[in-house]
């Protein structure tokens, strides 16, 4: 066990998770973390410099997507929309709201949050791009409530990871049938495609039970500062006209991605459009851009850092040799069950894509599976869940930058402490042990 506690990918990932959870932060912790895997992988120093630069323009596009996504969420302030959708719900409230009321505002709000995350990722297919435009807004209206945005943070989360797992469509379909199954088939191991999804409904099962736990855990209310969004102090009085702009906005700018794939036309054709319509006045258009690329730049840096990082693990070529040594010689099927959800866990906590987690295991894990006489079924949910382990809990992971993006719009909300860490125990700690029970019983 030593010579793999030693394995430079487990150096790096406790280093980052280490000097993430000290308040360092997360960039030049991706920096340090990169550092000690191309090192301890035999890479020089020149190697490994090289390696994480030429993994940086990975990130680059997502990090200009956040960037205009941030100036297309400062335009829609500056609207009013943002305002009266805050006044309009505060006033619901009334001054001395009874109970009853809160709680079922709070539900709705909730509601509205899981339902958009769940569709981002299938009948409406823009990930994360949602969340920098529709949160910021409604923070306000949680302030008032007195909701905990760690609540928020989980529920956005489990949206943006559970439908992949079992819904075969959108991004799920990437997972399923793009990624999972065929990897398998490669390593040995053919299963229909209708099979893929009933493999993960355990393990999915458990991140239900770890949502559950979040609402419990987290449904004390918890103060904030008054909210001051960038944009706000400088927005215009609520007007049929703006309401039309801010609608052929929204609209252009959504017809646009699912058009292109591209998130950075929708947001720049938008913002442009918030321009032409006179919302946002051309001499002050270059100030709103600023005030929107401010807002999410460390969100961007983060997502560059971390294919830096990426790309020095994958140069260094250790996870094979991480994979070997904890699978050699495993015999008990429960024992192997645990330590390559494991693995995988600390995989993908690393990468912070559980998609490109699933072909650098799968080699190993599903001839292994075979030998010890898992049936198609349980290697399916083992492999899956394996991937699917440290998506929620890294820090630079999208499922856990993307709530932080609009959480923390007004800079309360620290993405360590208060999405990273609740996102780890309610999601991975549950799904290691529904992922286990699937590997068991299927």
């Amino acid at each position: 066990m030593t010579p793999t506690l030693l394995n430079p990918v487990v150096c790096s990932v406790l280093l980052l998770m280490g000097l993430s959870l000290a308040r360092m932060n997360v960039v030049l912790a991706l920096l340090c973390a990169a550092l000690v895997a191309g090192i301890g992988s035999g890479l020089d120093l020149s190697a490994t410099l090289a390696a994480f630069s030429d993994g940086l323009g990975g990130g680059a596009n997502i990090a200009l997507s956040y960037a205009l996504l941030g100036a297309f969420a400062v335009a829609i302030a500056r609207s009013g929309i943002t305002e009266w959708l805050a006044g309009r719900i505060i006033t619901r409230l009334g001054g001395d709201p009874a109970p009853g009321q809160l709680r079922r505002i709070r539900t709705l709000l909730l509601s509205v949050l899981l339902a958009a995350a769940i569709m981002s990722q299938n009948l409406v297919p823009i990930h994360i791009a949602f969340i920098p435009i529709l949160v910021p807004p409604l923070l306000e209206v949680m302030h008032q409530l007195r909701l905990d945005r760690r609540l928020a943070a989980c529920v956005l989360t489990f949206g943006l990871i559970t439908p992949y797992m079992v819904l075969p469509v959108g991004f799920g379909s990437i997972f399923l049938h793009t990624q999972l199954g065929p990897s398998m088939a490669k390593a040995g191991l053919t299963l229909d495609k209708a099979d893929l999804p009933l493999a993960m409904l355990l393990p999915a099962a458990g991140l239900v039970i770890g949502l559950l736990l979040a609402f419990i855990r987290y449904r004390k209310p918890r103060d904030y500062q008054p909210v001051h969004l960038p944009g706000e102090e400088q927005h215009a009085s609520l007007s049929t006209r703006n309401v039309i702009v801010a609608a052929v906005a929204l609209a252009a700018a959504l017809a646009l991605q699912l058009y292109s794939d591209s998130i950075i036309l929708g947001a720049l054709v938008g913002f442009l459009v918030f321009t032409a319509g006179g919302v946002v006045p051309w001499k002050e258009s270059q100030d709103a851009f600023t005030q929107g690329v401010k807002m999410m730049s460390l969100i961007g840096f983060i997502m560059i850092a971390a294919n830096g990082y990426a790309s020095v693990v994958q140069a260094g070529g250790q996870v094979p040799v991480l994979l070997e040594a904890v699978t050699s010689g495993l015999q008990s099927p429960p024992i192997a069950a645990a330590l390559l959800l494991l693995l995988g866990l600390f995989v993908t906590l690393g990468i912070g894509s559980s998609f490109s987690t699933i072909p650098i295991i799968t080699t190993l894990y599903v001839p292994l599976c075979m030998a010890l006489g898992f049936s198609p079924l349980a290697t399916a949910a083992l492999v899956g869940s394996a991937a699917a382990l440290g998506d929620a809990g890294s820090p630079a992971s999208d499922s856990t930058l993307g709530p932080t993006a609009g959480l923390n719009a007004d800079g309360q909300h620290d993405h360590i402490r208060d999405t990273v860490i609740p996102t780890f125990i309610h999601y991975n700690l549950p799904l290691l042990i529904a992922g286990w029970l699937a590997a068991m019983w299927l």
